[in-house]
């Protein structure tokens, strides 16, 4: 929690005791018991529901069950870009936004992926300045 949320921050969550040590760390914690209650857990907490509901979804669908606990965090960094767009009024530029990024960071090889604590062998060739690239105007 503490990598995540910011000290000061209210913090919601269901009754799991594993949660009680956040008010020491200095977040304002807020307790939902979904036990015993007439109403359901989505009806009790219903965006939290919905986004668990999705990501599933998504999961399933997308990569066919083949999810590797070593890939999870890319896999939820993808998901949350996907659902952080999905009633974006310019997609069209989606594209766009990705070249705009590829060429501003620096590329990764593949071994420093596959192995995130290796040192890079070589430096990595320097691919252009954005600003000088001829874009057609219709995306820009």
């Amino acid at each position: 929690m503490q990598d995540s949320v910011e000290p000061g921050s209210i913090i919601h969550t269901d009754g799991w005791l594993g949660y009680l040590p956040l008010q020491k760390k200095g977040y304002e914690h807020h307790v939902t018991f979904l036990c015993r209650k007439k109403k359901t857990a989505s009806q009790l907490m219903p965006r939290v529901h919905r986004v668990i509901s999705l990501l599933k979804r998504w999961l399933i669908g997308t990569h066919q069950g083949a999810v590797s606990h070593k890939h999870l965090d890319y896999y939820l960094d993808e998901f949350t870009f996907r659902f952080n767009r999905r009633r974006s009024k310019s997609r069209g530029k989606l594209f766009f936004r990705l070249v705009q990024q590829a060429v501003a960071v620096e590329p990764v090889p593949l071994d420093r992926i596959l192995h995130s604590g290796a040192k890079p062998k070589t430096k990595p060739q320097p691919v252009g300045d954005f600003a000088t690239l001829n874009w057609p105007t219709s995306i820009l």
